[in-house]
Formats: C-alpha cells, structure tokens, sequence
C-alpha cells in the first residue's frame, strides 16, 4: 500500500493536483471511450455553450482508506443517477451508470495514492463534470458534451471533532424557483446562493437558511445541504420540488430508520424549528453539520439547540462514517471496494 508523502492534517477543502483524470466525449450522437488524462486543463472555444448559458451540471462524492486499509468509495450508482436527471433536465447528452462508474473507479485507482490514510479523518472527493460543449450563440440544447472526473484529497469537514454551527434565515434572496433547476445539481444553484453566504458569513454565520420562493414559510436548504430535524422519535426533512435530492440525507433517512426512528419526508414550516430537539444540514463535505442556532433576520426570532451535538445527529453521522471507513459491515451495498 502506496500513500503520498502529503501533509494530511493540514488539508482543507480545496484542489490539490493528483496524478490523472477520466474523460468521455459526446458527438455525432455516441459517446467516446474513456480517456486517461495528465491535462489538467480543458481546450475551449470561447463561444462554448456552457460557460454562455450555464448547460453544466457536477457531483461531489468520496472515496475513504478504510480501518482495514481498503479504499471504498461511496454510492457511485446513486451520484451517477442523479448526474442523468440533471442532465435530462438540461437537454444534456445523457451519460450512462456504467460509463460514470468506471470513470470513478479508474481515478481512484489511478490516484490511490492520494487517498488519505485512514488516521487521518480525511478523504479522497470525486468531482464529476458534465458540461455542454458545443459551439455557437444562440440559447439552445447542447449535442456535444464533455464528462470529466478528477480527485482532490481533502480534509474533515471538522477538524479536532464535529461540531454545531449557527444559521441564519434570509428572505432576501431565494435558492431556487418552484419548477426551476433546485432539483438537480447545476452550477447556476451555487452561483445564486453566492450573494447571500457571503452575507451570512460577515454576520457571523455559517450557513444561510433558505425558504421556499413562493410563500417564504417553509424550509427548503440549508446552504448547499439538506436540512432535517429529529423530535418525537422522528427524523423530519423538507419535501419539495426544488429541493436537490441529497444522496447524503437519503443515506441517513434509511439509517435513521435502522435506528428506530419514524422518518418523514413533507413540507417543514420555518415557524415549526423551536420544536425540535435536534436539528442539521446534511451533505457530502461534512456528512452532518448539528446546528447549535437558527437567528431569523426579518422577525428577530432566534432558536438555540445548544452547543453541544445531540446524541441523534452524533449516532446517525458515527453510522454513516462506520460504513464508509469500513468500521461495520454494510448491508446496504453502499460502497464499492477499489483492488490495488
């Protein structure tokens, strides 16, 4: 087992240059075979529909150097299905499971070295792209396309052990429009949440909490995450059309139904927070983010769940970091061992 002499426990979130990428190429109406990449850069024509009209769309997910020293990389399949609806959405070229699955396999085991040792707490994240890379001028679907993978190593979300963040509800600007992209994974998402996180972090908070756009009474996001809540037995989360379905949060709706728990998928009113016992943001950078504090900026409202991380949220994210660290069996077909 060969691991890079790379300072690990300073890793933060960010890109550090690994040995190779994966790329596929769509025209003609087939897709190419799979390419194997030094080139850290994309050749492109500056009329390129995706850097015009935003026709792009990406993934974010993880492989872990297991207790046992194996390198598992987390729900491939799932990434890559979300990846097809979005592309569908976007008139994309549609990229198959298996093609996306190779892909991540073959970066991972190409750049094994770069996945961090197990005593580490850190990772090796998985950035699938799918951008539309015909060329022209007008506001139209894209029949050429390219699909990039490439890895960065990187480090826990939480350094020193997980702990709570304060969130904050602006009305100011929405996240997404009811039958708009909220629902995929597409740059425009993150470029329109930009405004409002920097807000959010010169007040003092680390996540913006979003409502829906049409009434601005239920909660939506929390940031770039998902958001839940746990009282009475119950792992509550948001349903909602412009919600992008959270790999993360699926995974933990099914743990949290392992542990007994009652889960609930319906829409979550922003007045019903001072009734819950616990409350997160889920997704894959930090699998869960407890919220200590939730300050409403139009009403004044603040809710205060503590300092410290409720025994739900910590049982849940233990659970899921024992599957993808290879500390428990898992049952549920999750991960995908990488041979070295």
């Amino acid at each position: 087992m060969k691991i890079k002499a790379i300072d690990w426990k300073a890793l933060g979130f960010d890109y550090m240059k690994t040995d190779v990428n994966a790329r596929y190429y769509y025209k003609d109406g087939k897709w190419s075979d799979m390419e194997i990449t030094e080139d850290e850069y994309i050749k492109m024509h500056m009329s390129t529909t995706c850097l015009h009209y935003g026709l792009e769309a990406f993934e974010g997910l993880k492989a872990f150097r297991g207790v046992d020293g194996k390198v598992r990389i987390f729900r491939m399949d799932a990434n890559a299905r979300r990846m097809q609806s979005s592309a569908r959405k976007l008139c994309l070229p549609v990229p198959t499971v298996e093609m996306f699955t190779k892909a991540c396999y073959e970066v991972v085991k190409r750049n094994i070295e770069y996945v961090p040792p197990y005593e580490s707490g850190a990772s090796l994240y998985l950035r699938p792209l799918l951008i539309g890379s015909k060329v022209g001028l007008g506001v139209k679907a894209s029949h050429e396309a390219m699909l990039i993978v490439f890895c960065s190593p990187v480090g826990p979300y939480f350094k020193g052990g997980m702990k709570t963040i304060k969130v904050v509800v602006d009305r100011e600007q929405d996240r997404a429009a009811p039958r708009g992209t909220g629902d995929i994974k597409a740059g425009g998402n993150y470029a329109s949440s930009i405004l409002s996180g920097e807000k959010a972090h010169d007040l003092g908070y680390a996540n913006v909490m979003y409502l829906d756009a049409r009434e601005h009474k239920y909660i939506e996001e929390c940031g770039a995450a998902n958001f839940f809540g746990i009282k009475d037995g119950k792992y509550i989360t948001p349903k909602s059309p412009s919600i992008l379905p959270s790999i993360t949060n699926m995974s933990l709706r099914q743990l949290a139904e392992d542990m007994g728990l009652k889960v609930e998928e319906r829409p979550v009113p922003v007045d019903e927070l001072d009734t819950f016992e616990e409350a997160g943001a889920c997704g894959t950078a930090a699998v869960i983010s407890p919220i200590e504090s939730v300050y409403d900026l139009d009403t004044g409202k603040l809710v205060t769940y503590g300092k410290q991380v409720g025994k739900t949220c910590l049982a849940l994210y233990n659970k899921l970091q024992d599957i993808q660290y290879g500390r428990c069996e898992d049952k549920y077909g999750w991960t995908t061992v990488v041979e070295e």
